[in-house]
């Protein structure tokens, strides 16, 4: 008898991976029908009216909706009749049944009648079959001519043993599987591309591969691959399509990937809505996910619910999430719980966690134990913590090992601390390698340190050329230039020098309001300088009065030059005693010229009166 076309596929038996992926071939009457209960009944009956007839398909058929149903004796004597009268179909589908029941070799038996007849499906079942029992080259063999008649599933069940081999045809037929509309197959081809890219899949680095990932995870998601959806929401985050990237985050913890409800709890926090990713985050932390329960534990401990905060970190340590003993450092650490931070934080770095390294090198330093401290802070510094690197630079400096500390700060600077480009700025200043200095002060200064700010404007400062004049002697001021720009953000800092140095500047081009406003900041935050300065200024306008109370503050911060100022002030007041007070003070601040000319003043108003 003529052997019929398929009829039915493996039906999912619970022993292969990917089950959802079983229900994806397409024609085949053994799988789930898009009709009611009622119509499956009335095709049922009708079936069972034609198989009475002898009508061999209609028996195969019966069989496949019986076994379907899971009527296992109903269906056998169906399908082995339809079996015997020549059906590959049937005798696939009597594998199956048979294999249901444990008999896994009779299985085998009849899907290698059905794989010999032409049985896409059947070569696959067998293929499976051999591969369970470690039997790799008969499982290939059937695999691949399954794979070869167009068969999604065995397509994708041969890829995997040819990647489980380090074979390079995997992805071959990995790719073909995902065409044919695996999902599973299109998630791990994503993988493999996004792996290919770096450690985040960033596409920047190489956009067509980081494109072609993106399309097969759309594909794996869209087929309700929940895995596939948080990794496109982490790409389309990336990208700062923040919409979209939450969407497939919410499709993905719908689905239960507790990865995605926590990747979606920060996309909500980020967007200010606290109390919705609070649910997110607990859904998350409720599933196992360290991450979440640490985002829980900040915002418990954000709120000054500590308690609450503690037991969260505990469950993320629960979890297998270092950052749980880490946080519960930090946590104590606030609290002056010092010995219980200590705990936490060696818990942590003994596992590896760099951060708690560094942290506990810092406590261990507080407490003076520097000898304990030290190989700590390599530890972490080794495993790529920059505070803990631009930390053993503070450490080897403090010792005077000046080439040891500078090789950190260097490490540091490279990874783009800002205060170790510092160090190595002022270390290359004080060597005299001015480009390298200037470099590093660029740096640090472009990443917000003031005291970078002004030392880069010192530098460009004493390149300038003296100011050229007119005709008439005058002073030609030209726009700012970049050392002020330099100035001015260190003062905008607060940086005191560079406020002196901005209101110098701007006194030279005239702007006394400006020159006075700087000076009177920097006074304010305590520069002796500032004060000299602004009461220079005040006594120019003529307000000798206000300029005393500033030059009374700069003589009594050290300034020499405000002392023996309020000497002369109060010597042409004709108070002499408070004159020779100052003029005493002035000698004893100097600097040498100061202290020559308060000594010619203090005498002659000792003699002043004495007379």
């Amino acid at each position: 008898m003529d052997v019929m076309g398929d009829k039915a596929t493996l039906l999912e038996t619970g022993r292969f991976v990917q089950p959802a992926d079983f229900s994806e071939s397409t024609g085949d009457l053994s799988q789930p029908m898009d009709r009611d209960e009622t119509g499956e009944a009335a095709e049922e009956a009708r079936q069972r009216l034609a198989a009475q007839t002898g009508d061999v398909e209609a028996m195969s058929v019966l069989g496949a909706l019986l076994l379907r149903r899971g009527d296992l004796d109903g269906a056998e004597p169906h399908l082995r009749a339809a079996t015997a009268a020549g059906d590959r179909a049937a005798a696939n589908n009597l594998g199956v049944l048979l294999h249901q029941r444990g008999y896994a070799e009779d299985a085998a038996g009849w899907w290698r009648i059905a794989a010999v007849a032409g049985s896409a499906a059947a070569a696959h079942a067998l293929g499976r079959h051999h591969r369970e029992r470690g039997d790799e080259p008969a499982a290939e063999y059937w695999l691949r001519q399954s794979a070869e008649q167009g068969h999604a599933l065995g397509a994708y069940a041969l890829a995997d043993l040819l990647e489980h081999r380090g074979d390079t045809g995997a992805e071959q037929w990995m790719r073909i599987a995902a065409e044919r509309g695996h999902r599973e197959a299109a998630y791990r081809l994503a993988r493999a591309l996004d792996r290919r890219l770096g450690p985040e899949g960033d596409v920047g680095d190489d956009h067509g591969a980081g494109a072609e990932a993106e399309q097969w995870y759309r594909q794996a998601a869209a087929r309700g691959h929940r895995r596939a959806a948080l990794h496109l929401g982490a790409i389309l985050e990336r990208r700062g399509a923040l919409k979209e990237a939450g969407r497939w985050y919410l499709t993905s913890a719908k689905d239960g990937e507790a990865r995605a409800a926590c990747a979606l709890g920060f996309l909500l926090r980020d967007a200010g809505d606290t109390e919705s990713a609070a649910v997110w985050w607990l859904r998350a932390a409720q599933d196992g996910d360290g991450n979440a329960a640490n985002a829980l534990g900040a915002l418990h401990a954000e709120r000054g619910e500590s308690q609450t905060a503690e037991r969260w970190y505990r469950a993320a340590m629960d979890a297998g999430d270092d950052n749980g003993a880490y946080n519960l450092g930090l946590l104590c650490a606030e609290q002056a719980r010092t010995a219980q931070a200590e705990q936490w934080y060696r818990r942590a770095a003994y596992a590896g966690h760099r951060e708690a390294a560094n942290a506990l090198a810092i406590l261990l330093l507080q407490g003076g134990d520097t000898a304990g401290a030290e190989p700590w802070f390599s530890k972490a510094a080794e495993a790529g913590s920059v505070d803990a690197a631009f930390n053993l630079g503070i450490l080897f400096a403090g010792r005077g090992e000046e080439a040891v500390a500078l090789r950190w700060y260097e490490r540091a600077a490279a990874a783009g601390h800002t205060e170790a480009a510092l160090q190595v700025g002022i270390a290359r200043l004080r060597d005299g390698d001015e480009t390298e200095a200037e470099r590093h002060l660029r740096c640090a200064a472009g990443g917000g340190s003031a005291e970078a700010a002004y030392r880069l404007a010192t530098v460009l400062d004493a390149r300038r050329p003296p100011v050229p004049a007119h005709s008439l002697g005058e002073p030609v001021h030209a726009g700012k230039s970049e050392c002020e720009e330099w100035y001015e953000r260190a003062a905008s800092q607060g940086h005191r020098r560079a406020q002196v140095r901005v209101g110098m500047l701007a006194a030279a081009r005239g702007d006394v309001v400006e020159a006075a406003r700087w000076y009177r900041e920097a006074a304010e935050a305590g520069s002796r300088n500032g004060a000299f300065n602004l009461g220079l200024l005040l006594a120019r306008e003529g307000s000798d009065p206000e300029a005393a109370v500033w030059w009374t503050r700069a003589a009594d911060a050290g300034h020499g030059r405000a002392a023996l100022r309020l000497a002369l002030v109060y010597a042409r007041r004709g108070e002499l005693a408070e004159g020779q007070r100052w003029a005493d003070r002035a000698v004893a601040l100097g600097p040498a010229e100061v202290s020559e000319r308060a000594a010619r003043l203090r005498d002659a108003l000792r003699e002043e009166l004495s007379a």
